[in-house]
């Protein structure tokens, strides 16, 4: 575990570097495209002032023209007009001369700006796409940092949750044997101890109360028989259902599910098969059952869900089994302890080249669903 931690921090902190260099690099950009984007709004403005300007320039310079030649006629013609008139000819032709002028020099400055902001828009556009093909190139050396160097810290993690799964594995068997003892012992054991007595209690009975009391306890004694009789088959079930090599896949867990409904208080589960009900591969078979048991034991007893829905659909092509319930659920990104229940289905599915989904939000309940493929005959 250790190793994969030094992994993980050392590309969490190489992701971060380089993640740190793209946003600088993405607010440069950025900063270079706003400025280019004002640049160019104020391009188009300057070109809408020049033709402005020109068309203005243009009436002024046709009443300009006839300011004077106005003057031209006034001055050959002198003595016609009168000093008022002569002095306004003069007067309006050196107006129209000097809007001439001062339209002249600010076209000759909008021209500069225009110039200007064209050189400025020409290195703008050249940074923009220098930095988009760096953030690309970073995009890319974050995908590489992310996908396959991290595959290694996964599969060091994967080497590590295997080894451990294997001891968890080991530790599992133990428990189960000493789980299936306690139940043989509590159970079926100590039934047959009572039978036994219970018998010896009915040889006395027959001699001291005669026989209608000594019927009474030999209907007691095949009550007691056939509870004990049922626990037998409760274990052997658990250990591999019979049913499951005789019947099929589908009836051995609608017979599960009659099981976990009759002695499973306080919860609801009911079972639908949407698909053929055809035979599978026998190893198919158990690992599907397992998921389903599996799932329906969690959400009884770990979820404390109160209702459980399962399907189960067959086709020619694969087999889709669905275990939901209304349980507390649990966070499905967190990794816990101990869970080696899980990694056992998820190894299972890797086995059967299935997918495993699984969706689960705290508080909201839990779907498990497994995808498995059916093997084509040729």
């Amino acid at each position: 575990m250790h190793t994969t931690k030094s992994i993980e921090v050392i590309l969490d902190k190489m992701m971060e570097m380089v993640s740190s260099s793209k946003e600088e690099i993405f607010e440069i950009a950025e900063q270079s495209r706003n400025e280019y984007d004002e640049l160019k709004k104020e391009l188009q403005e300057i070109q809408q002032k020049v033709i402005q300007l020109i068309d203005k320039q243009d009436q002024v310079e046709i009443r300009t023209r006839f300011a004077r030649n106005r003057l031209a006629e006034v001055s050959k013609h002198f003595a016609s007009y009168s000093d008022q008139e002569v002095k306004e000819a003069y007067e309006q032709a050196k107006d129209f001369q000097v809007q001439l002028a001062v339209l002249g020099s600010e076209e000759k400055q909008l021209r500069e700006r225009r110039s200007q902001i064209e050189r400025r828009l020409m290195t703008l556009g050249q940074t923009v796409d220098r930095a988009d093909q760096l953030i690309n190139q970073i995009n890319a050396v974050m995908q590489y940092l992310s996908g396959d160097l991290k595959n290694v810290s996964d599969m060091v993690a994967d080497a590590e949750q295997m080894q451990q799964f294997g001891v968890q594995i080991i530790h599992a068997q133990e428990e189960e044997r000493k789980k299936l003892s306690r139940e043989i012992h509590d159970g079926p054991a100590q039934m047959m101890a009572n039978v036994l007595l219970r018998s010896e209690l009915v040889e006395k009975v027959l001699d001291q109360d005669g026989v209608d009391r000594a019927r009474f306890e030999i209907q007691d004694l095949r009550k007691m028989v056939k509870a004990s009789l049922s626990e037998v088959r409760r274990i052997i079930y658990d250990l591999r259902p019979m049913s499951l090599d005789d019947l099929g896949l589908v009836p051995t867990v609608n017979k599960f599910i009659d099981n976990v409904n009759e002695f499973q208080e306080g919860v609801d589960v009911n079972f639908r098969n949407i698909g053929k009900e055809t035979r599978l591969p026998a190893h198919m078979e158990v690992a599907i059952f397992r998921f389903i048991q599996e799932a329906v034991q969690n959400a009884a007893k770990h979820a404390k869900a109160t209702t459980i829905s399962v399907k189960i659909e067959i086709t020619e092509t694969g087999v889709t089994a669905i275990v939901k319930d209304d349980g507390k659920g649990f966070d499905s990104e967190a990794k816990k302890e101990n869970s080696f229940g899980l990694v056992g289905i998820k190894e299972r599915v890797k086995l059967l080249d299935g997918e495993l989904t699984i969706d689960s939000k705290s508080g909201r309940g839990t779907l498990i669903m497994l995808q498995v493929p059916v093997p084509q005959k040729v």
